[in-house]
């Protein structure tokens, strides 16, 4: 028991350990929406089918999605168990979650390898009920998901090892890897993009194998620094061998957490579909929510980065019963997320207009996106703290509330209405409706989030014993 007695996460004052681990994790995870911006932006101010190129992405965006929700639910059931095993002092176990983990890894990668080697295009045009998406934007979306899919070792051990240097308190590794992929990325975008450099004009492939490129340094390093740092994690060959009780705690606390990141991809190809649809203005709505949802990544992976730090910290005194620094933990993470969706939704919401200039539009675009970014920013201060939620459920073994939450905010209170607010207008005025689902959707699901956490409490939390 003495790693435990010894470690900061038992001891450090619970407010200045959750911003020391969330700090890290909250830049890390802005870093990763900025560059995700800057590919929109250079693929935008493209010399032909600039608009079209953010088109392509935002039809590709679901599957990218679903990539990250398959590696980070791997990554957050490691997380938390990993802590709760160090918590408990049991560094076999933590070795074995750590090495299974790995593995799983490198499972995950397979799939979506054979995904993007065979199932790509099928993909892309499914999207394209309405018959209203143009054959070029279509193509460039084949192009530029193919090469994300059959690369994407990088995004899915990253995802994976970023979250076990988080369970240990090491998120500024974590960071630091995240900011040399950023670096890389923006570096290669217009060198790919334009042909700079000597380098054959790539367009969408471009900003692609630049994103790949980025992905896979950061996956190096985060790996290097857990073999390095994490010395309370023996790295042998005997822990790779998978262990079903270890798998199946991991995705007991993963899969709720991988669920919520897939239903953002079903919520996500639904309004493609939707929006796509759309008489007059659907392949304008359809680029407009794709750069929106780059947008706001900004602001909700904040939040996100905040709900990691909860769940490593909460999890590690959960596991050591120790009642006072959970709750301290969760109104910390609660204090912190809040502060920082207040200050997002300031933010965006003065900047609208200079964001929006920011990428090359038509001005049917242009308008729509302002619209777009006013009415969705609102329900920031929802979502975040419904993310919150979430890391806390994780944390205390409520998955099937996290899941919930996510069922709620990305399916349940938005696909259904926008279907139906779809249905009765056209123009641009059915698109802003679209929007304010948004705000209604996560303002829904905060009320029910509040009161499945009042009855997690009063039976996972006030009954234990200091």
């Amino acid at each position: 028991m003495e790693n435990k007695g010894n470690s900061r996460l038992a001891t450090e004052p619970v407010g200045r350990l959750m911003f020391r681990v969330g700090l890290p994790s909250v830049c890390s995870m802005m870093l990763q929406a900025v560059y995700n911006i800057v590919d929109s932006a250079y693929l935008s101010n493209m010399r032909e089918a600039g608009e079209e190129a953010l088109t392509a992405l935002g039809l590709a965006f679901p599957v990218q999605l679903l990539m990250v929700a398959v590696a980070i639910g791997t990554g957050v059931g490691t997380n938390a168990l990993l802590a709760k095993s160090l918590g408990q002092g049991d560094r076999d176990k933590a070795s074995t979650v750590a090495g299974n983990a790995g593995v799983l890894g490198a499972l995950i990668f397979l799939v979506f390898l054979v995904f993007g080697a065979a199932g790509v295009p099928a993909y892309v045009y499914s999207q394209n009920a309405g018959g209203r998406i143009s054959e070029t934007v279509l193509l460039m979306a084949v192009d530029y998901l193919r090469i994300c899919c059959c690369m994407s070792f990088g995004i899915v051990f990253f995802s994976v090892y970023e979250k076990m240097l988080q369970a240990t308190g090491r998120s500024l590794y974590s960071t630091a890897a995240q900011v040399a992929g950023a670096v890389i990325n923006i570096v290669l975008d217009p060198i790919l993009i334009y042909g700079w450099l000597g380098f054959s004009e790539m367009g969408v492939k471009g900003a692609a194998y630049a994103t790949v490129a980025g992905q896979i340094v950061s996956a190096v390093l985060v790996f290097v620094f857990h073999c390095r740092c994490n010395v309370e994690i023996e790295n042998k060959m005997r822990y790779l061998k998978l262990k079903a009780s270890v798998i199946k705690e991991i995705y007991a606390i993963g899969f709720p957490a991988m669920l919520s990141q897939a239903l953002l991809t079903v919520m996500t190809y639904g309004l493609n579909i939707i929006l796509g649809q759309m008489a007059q203005v659907g392949e304008n709505a359809v680029t407009v929510y794709g750069l929106y949802c780059k947008i706001q990544q900004m602001i909700i992976f904040a939040a996100v980065g905040v709900r990691d730090a909860i769940t490593p910290v909460v999890s590690f005194n959960f596991g050591m019963k120790s009642k006072t620094r959970i709750r301290q933990g969760i109104r910390f993470g609660f204090l912190y997320t809040a502060v920082l969706m207040v200050v997002g939704t300031v933010v965006i919401e003065a900047a609208a207009v200079p964001l929006t200039r920011f990428f090359s539009l038509s001005d049917t675009t242009y308008g729509m996106c302002i619209d777009c970014i006013r009415i969705v920013s609102l329900a920031f201060l929802f979502a975040g703290l419904s993310i919150a939620l979430q890391g806390v459920f994780q944390a205390i073994e409520c998955g099937l509330q996290s899941l919930v939450i996510s069922l709620e905010r990305q399916v349940i209170f938005i696909l259904p209405v926008a279907w139906l607010i779809s249905r009765q207008v056209t123009g641009m005025e059915n698109v802003s409706a679209v929007w304010w689902t948004f705000l209604v959707g996560e303002g829904l699901t905060l009320a029910c989030g509040a009161v499945m956490y009042f009855q997690a409490s009063k039976k996972k939390i006030n009954r234990i014993e200091e």
